[in-house]
């Protein structure tokens, strides 16, 4: 009876203690970014191929705006798009800046300069309960 006892308490503290591990790897490494080191993760994912950390960086209600075709996508035809193409990188030279910070809201510019064109994003970004995260890009080709 004693061995049964023990045996499921043992049990138990196991579970209790995998159940916490497995919480911890599901932890969100963006949530303790500045608005600024999202922009960068951002183009890290766009023009870089990274897609490792696109469920955090994008929020569940965000839109992409490309008005050079005026299409519109959600974030799950943007992060399919995007893991397509996992490891495309671009050939451009990118620079980024923060063009407003208020509060909870952001606006940043992001730019990669290809050879025959330039493409300039727009990022808004929002301060939720899981840290910064890209809320809306409008896509513009020059």
């Amino acid at each position: 009876m004693k061995t049964t006892i023990i045996t499921t308490i043992a049990a138990a503290l196991i579970l209790f203690a995998s159940s916490m591990v497995f919480a911890a790897e599901k932890s969100n490494p963006l949530k303790n970014m500045n608005a600024m080191g999202i922009v960068a993760a951002y183009l890290d994912a766009t023009a870089l191929g990274n897609v490792e950390l696109n469920e955090q960086l994008f929020a569940a209600d965000f839109e992409y705006h490309n008005t050079a075709s005026d299409d519109k996508h959600g974030k799950k035809a943007y992060t399919k798009f995007l893991k397509q193409n996992k490891g495309l990188q671009y050939n451009c030279k990118t620079t980024y800046q923060i063009l407003d910070e208020c509060g909870k809201s952001c606006v940043a510019k992001a730019t990669m300069e290809f050879e025959n064109f330039t493409r300039v994003d727009h990022i808004t970004l929002c301060n939720t309960k899981n840290g910064w995260q890209v809320s809306k890009v409008v896509t513009t080709y020059l």
